[in-house]
């Protein structure tokens, strides 16, 4: 039976060295998870199995999810559970702007699940969070994750960037070739779309955006992204290691050396990008507040030399 059992069994990948980090453990990861507890919020870092949680939360550091837990699509790379979403929480922006203020957050990451199934995909509820930390938090700067709000973009865009948020990020995930495996529900000429509405409804607003490598992706695909983020004028690419949540997500085709990171995050900051994070553990909003202020003196940095 065990010889069964075990043939059976998906082989493990066994990861490299570069890409393993330790079970969190201190007083700081326990006091935030505790935090998200009390005020029934959802984080990505949980839900999405980030390997940075510990260091994070022991800086006391987190990205809240909203909307819920539950997406109503099914991406292959993503560990967050897929089926009927619950009603949207009303003290979901009172509780973020109370976990910003109780953290002393200098910077805020806000994401959220797919919400196919709200007329407005959402984007009320962003537009909701966004002024409850104005409120509660005004030093606070504001950096957006967000789905593509499939039929209904422009009007979400709009709503939202009204709200003012101080980055609009949205991931583009993977190349155009491997969409309709990796990433199904979505078209990545659309997510290119939504980040260039942003830009068009206010230009001061930094865009943001990111892939993950390991996927079969070849170096030269990897290129044509960075074009195709930069006709977009996006700001800022974020590139990581894939890693694969369970026998049942896609497969980690390859895991990227660290010196291969370091040379696509030469090749885009050569492309003109105000910002780039390229390492196998980066993720969307690891670090965000010191990228963000590196990205706001880059811009102001970019100005001055062209008025001098």
């Amino acid at each position: 039976m065990n010889d069964l059992s075990s043939a059976l069994r998906p082989e493990r990948q066994r990861k490299p060295d570069w890409i393993r980090v330790k079970a969190p453990t201190s007083k700081g990861y326990n006091e935030t998870r505790k935090l998200m507890r009390d005020l029934s919020l959802h984080t990505v870092c949980e839900e999405a199995a980030c390997p940075n949680i510990g260091e994070c939360w022991t800086k006391k550091h987190a990205t809240v999810m909203i909307l819920g837990d539950t997406c109503t699509r099914a991406c292959r790379f993503c560990n967050i559970k897929t089926g009927m979403p619950m009603p949207v929480d009303p003290l979901e922006p009172e509780n973020t702007a109370i976990a910003a203020a109780e953290m002393g957050l200098a910077h805020i990451v806000i994401t959220s699940v797919d919400r196919d199934d709200l007329p407005d995909r959402g984007a009320g509820q962003f537009v909701k969070v966004i002024k409850a930390l104005r409120r509660e938090t005004p030093d606070t700067t504001i950096e957006i994750l967000t789905p593509d709000f499939r039929g209904r973009m422009k009007q979400s865009i709009e709503e939202i960037c009204e709200a003012g948020p101080d980055v609009f990020n949205h991931n583009l995930e993977t190349i155009p070739r491997l969409y309709p495996t990796i990433r199904p529900g979505a078209r990545y000429y659309a997510s290119l779309r939504l980040l260039e509405e942003v830009k068009a409804h206010n230009p001061l607003i930094f865009t943001k955006s990111g892939i993950m490598l390991g996927l079969g992706e070849t170096r030269l695909e990897v290129h044509q992204v960075m074009d195709d983020m930069r006709s977009a004028d996006i700001d800022f690419i974020t590139m990581g290691q894939y890693l694969q949540p369970t026998p049942k997500h896609a497969k980690v085709e390859d895991f990227v050396d660290p010196k291969a990171f370091a040379a696509y995050g030469s090749i885009a900051r050569a492309k003109g990008f105000l910002q780039v994070a390229a390492t196998p553990l980066t993720r969307s909003s690891y670090h965000a507040g010191d990228d963000f202020a590196e990205m706001k003196a880059a811009r102001e940095a970019k100005l001055a030399k062209r008025q001098g």
